[in-house]
């Protein structure tokens, strides 16, 4: 059985615009999006919505019900009370095109910045062999459908934007995770997620999680693993004395520093020479 429910709709464009009062009637089972078709063919019928699929899987229809971000097809009627005020506005991090319609070009913008797949040298497409424990790793980030909440709701973006250049947001930065991850990649993924993806403006608030339709834990199992694995490589003191005595032994395996031995640095204690002058490491 139907009944009356009161929305709140905003409605403008980029100059501006205002939430307009609607009364319209909501049947058994229906979604919010339903709602806003029934106001297009009966109250509205110049209302912008974007919507595709209805069925939770493009992405298209994000808004604000209520002040929440959230898939207006996947948002059910039923988890409102008849006479609770519904307010349905545009996601707020991007430019509004008109009504609920919203630019989210940024987002295209920043996907076409993170490096495309890298193989090994001398493996070709149809000859990539990885284990099924290597898949599990990255599949949960591969349910991404682009809605957009998550990097709607990151307060980094949504806050200040002029953070939109440097940071790519937490969608992105989960696909520089999923590189980091697949076996095969060979590109240095932690330096373009903080170099290039802004990944050090992060601070794990989890609001990105807490609103994916698709339930992928983007903090925990993408951006903090990635914060983790960037902090190792660049800021650990053993990680980098480590490296420091790795590459001084490799130098010195390959005669490049002048060296003959740990008791015998060579000339200038340690300067290079021409490498036909320097026998292997031991000799004299």
């Amino acid at each position: 059985m139907g009944y009356q429910a009161q929305f709140k709709v905003w409605r403008g464009d980029a100059d501006g615009g205002d939430f307009v009062d609607y009364r319209v009637e909501v049947e058994e089972g229906e979604v919010v999006l339903d709602i806003m078709h029934r106001l297009q063919a009966t109250q509205a019928g110049d209302m912008a919505v974007r919507w595709n699929c209805k069925a939770g899987k493009c992405g298209s229809c994000s808004a604000e019900v209520n002040g929440r971000p959230r898939l207006m097809c996947m948002t059910r009627m039923s988890t409102f009370g008849e006479d609770e005020e519904i307010s349905v506005a545009p996601i707020r991090t991007f430019p509004v095109i008109r009504d609920l319609v919203t630019d989210v070009d940024f987002n295209y913008a920043k996907a076409r910045e993170v490096p495309a797949f890298a193989p090994p040298e001398g493996v070709a497409p149809g000859e990539y062999r990885m284990s099924q424990v290597d898949v599990e790793r990255s599949q949960e980030f591969r349910k991404c459908i682009e809605c957009f909440l998550c990097q709607n709701v990151c307060h980094v973006v949504r806050d200040h934007e002029e953070n939109k250049e440097p940071f790519s947001g937490p969608r992105f930065l989960m696909r520089f995770a999923e590189l980091d991850m697949h076996p095969l990649d060979v590109r240095n993924r932690k330096e373009d997620a903080q170099e290039d993806g802004g990944l050090g403006y992060c601070n794990i608030t989890k609001c990105c999680t807490e609103v994916c339709p698709e339930h992928i834990k983007i903090t925990d199992n993408a951006l903090i693993p990635m914060k983790e694995r960037v902090v190792d490589r660049k800021y650990d003191p053993l990680v980098w004395l480590g490296k420091k005595i790795f590459k001084r032994q490799d130098l010195e395996q390959r005669g490049a520093t002048g060296a003959q031995s740990l008791e015998n640095p060579g000339p200038d204690n340690g300067s290079a020479l021409d490498a036909d002058r320097i026998g292997p490491v031991g000799t004299t």
